[in-house]
């Protein structure tokens, strides 16, 4: 959630950090800081509010520094305000550290420090931690690093910390447990930061550090430690990520621009993978892992959010094709609720950034237990990723706006993959039908490059829309987790309450709400629910309710019931939520465009959830 940068080498810290910075604005904070030091001097200036408030504040001010660490906060302990921002000193001033994460146990702490004279400046868990760390350097006359060590023997929860001393002004360390760190390597200078977005300008070789590992920084030198002060070998790894894929190209916001990609990021995750003419899917995860897969009693799919709803999507693709038991799981509800985890369970975990904290800890727990772990990720090198038996990237690349889009349908693709290729290896789908599926497959990115072609009509409806107050989303079958994915979106860009349904659900409640001022979206695209669907739209209309729908651009009878259509080309149902989507992504984007809103931010949201 929270964004840390770090440079320790030749180069001026500050505009290294400050555009780091920027980067890594899209995973939500309130408030951003950063942290130099120059001849033994450390100096501080931190704001509330966005990274450009940050720069007007430090306007005229000395920045001159070969070594530094900045951080965008998003507030958990102690309002957003300008002394809780990060990065923190402590008491003597001699150390500053930024840290993403939660202390669980820092109210004891805290206690035992205010009894030793320490005094707070802030709200925060994080001086907490930094004057833990300063007693027991002071105490036990240690290192800062033997002190961080013990420091981290002690603490519970999940951190990523940078750490500087002005007395040491050659070295940054740092530690992570739970939340990501990536460390850039170059020329007599090193990059550090929560992922690889503001290191990609600057050198693509990369370390990826690994839970109660410890980092050592210098200039020159890149030490790794585990928590028993053992050295570690760094991995070093190529970053497959150009710089243009982090900037917009054009777009008013990146969140277009994202759904603009979808028929190349599709394209790229099919690439390779989906050989239509030899009638072969090659996924290496699969087939190294093939009888464990298509043997499988039960499969788990945990995710949070937008990565839920493609988990959803694949329950139906997975029990219809391969008649493998799935169930869903929210990753934060999986891990608490002491779920029966059997050996040979087949636990498939989906996420973008693959570092959510609530779907790591649900997976080391089901991993113990003795389940295979699929995952299914976007970031290369995740924690989810290492942490996997097996599994599949989405190829969507970076995913810059808050809300899922491009990622999402990656994600689809993926699983549709996944479901076809051990269905085919059990036999529980005919072979016509595998042909006739993979085909469907080759054909979506042609067909999402149609829907894109002109949305005239979509920002016409969100024009028409944008001063609603509630949505109702209905949809049946493979349709129903698309309208809740377009609710979310909804809900997340435009801040309109929205709720998702399947339709048939609808007169178990909802229909309640139903008047001439509530908005009812129908996923009704052709598929063995039509006839119901367009049943369920005739009953919102004759309680005087405004239908929009997404529908099969060969309809004639939902188009003439519905108050505002938006098309999608034909495709087997199996596949349609992959086109279905794009209209929901697209309304959501322009109905919080007409409201003036910040869709690539939204309010009080991050991308990458690494805290409970």
């Amino acid at each position: 959630m929270c964004g840390i940068v770090g440079y320790i080498g030749p180069r001026q810290a500050y505009p290294v950090i400050i555009k780091g910075l920027k980067r890594l604005e899209y995973r939500g904070y309130d408030s951003s800081g950063v942290a130099l030091i120059k001849d033994n001097t450390l100096k501080v200036y931190k704001k509330k509010g966005k990274v450009a408030e940050l720069e007007d504040e430090v306007v005229d001010k000395n920045l001159d520094a070969h070594i530094g660490i900045g951080h965008t906060r998003w507030a958990t302990h102690g309002e957003p305000s300008d002394r809780n921002a990060h990065p923190h000193t402590s008491n003597s001033g001699d150390l500053a550290m930024i840290h993403n994460g939660i202390i669980e146990n820092y109210v004891p702490i805290k206690n035992d420090l205010l009894k030793k004279g320490y005094t707070f400046s802030s709200d925060t868990d994080t001086e907490v931690l930094l004057n833990f760390i300063e007693d027991i350097k002071k105490n036990n006359n240690s290192t800062l690093e033997e002190a961080l060590r013990i420091a981290l023997k002690r603490i519970v929860g999940a951190y990523c910390i940078l750490l500087i001393d002005k007395n040491d002004p050659d070295t940054i360390i740092a530690a992570r447990k739970g939340s990501p760190l990536v460390i850039g390597i170059g020329k007599g200078e090193h990059f550090l930061a929560s992922d690889a977005s503001p290191i990609i300008e600057y050198t693509k070789e990369v370390v990826y550090v690994n839970d109660y590992e410890i980092a050592i920084v210098k200039a020159d030198e890149l030490i790794l430690k585990n928590l028993g002060n053992e050295k570690q070998t760094p991995f070093i790894t190529k970053l497959d990520m150009e710089l243009a894929a982090i900037e917009k190209g054009g777009y008013e916001h990146f969140m277009l621009k994202e759904i603009n990609e979808q028929p190349e990021t599709i394209f790229d995750c099919l690439r390779g993978r989906l050989l239509v003419g030899s009638s072969q899917i090659n996924l290496s995860g699969i087939d190294n892992n093939i009888e464990i897969l298509k043997n499988a009693q039960r499969i788990v799919m945990v995710a949070c959010g937008t990565s839920w709803h493609a988990g959803l999507v694949a329950e139906y693709l997975f029990e219809e094709l391969c008649r493998i038991p799935v169930e869903v799981e929210y990753a934060s509800e999986f891990r608490y609720r002491n779920p029966i985890i059997n050996r040979g369970d087949i636990i498939i975990a989906i996420s973008q950034s693959g570092e959510t904290a609530d779907t790591l800890v649900a997976l080391e727990n089901a991993k113990e237990k003795g389940a295979f772990i699929f995952g299914v990720v976007n970031a290369v090198g995740s924690s989810i990723a290492r942490l996997s038996n097996a599994g599949a990237y989405t190829h969507s690349g970076p995913e810059i706006g808050v809300a899922s889009t491009k990622a999402f349908t990656g994600q689809l693709a993926v699983l549709s993959m996944i479901a076809l290729k051990i269905a085919h290896a059990k036999g529980t789908i005919t072979e016509a039908r595998y042909l006739e599926l993979i085909k469907e497959l080759e054909a979506i990115p042609e067909k999402v490059k149609e829907i894109l072609k002109d949305t005239s009509n979509i920002q016409r409806i969100a024009e028409k829309y944008k001063d609603a107050t509630d949505f109702l989303f209905l949809g049946r079958g493979y349709n129903f987790p698309v309208a809740l994915e377009g609710a979310l979106k909804l809900k997340e860009v435009s801040y309109i309450h929205a709720e998702g349904y399947p339709a048939a659900e609808m007169k178990h409640g909802p229909i309640a709400l139903v008047d001439e001022n509530l908005p009812v979206l129908f996923v009704a695209t052709k598929d063995r629910y039509y006839e119901k669907i367009v049943s369920n739209v005739q009953e919102i209309k004759a309680r005087k309710g405004k239908v929009i729908a997404v529908a099969t651009a060969t309809d004639t009878i939902i188009p003439e019931m519905a108050d505002d259509t938006m098309f999608v080309p034909d495709a087997d149902e199996v596949i349609a939520p992959l086109l279905s989507v794009v209209p929901l992504q697209l309304l959501s984007y322009y109905v919080g465009v007409a409201k003036g809103f910040d869709v690539d931010k939204p309010r009080n949201l991050a991308k990458s959830v690494t805290v409970e």
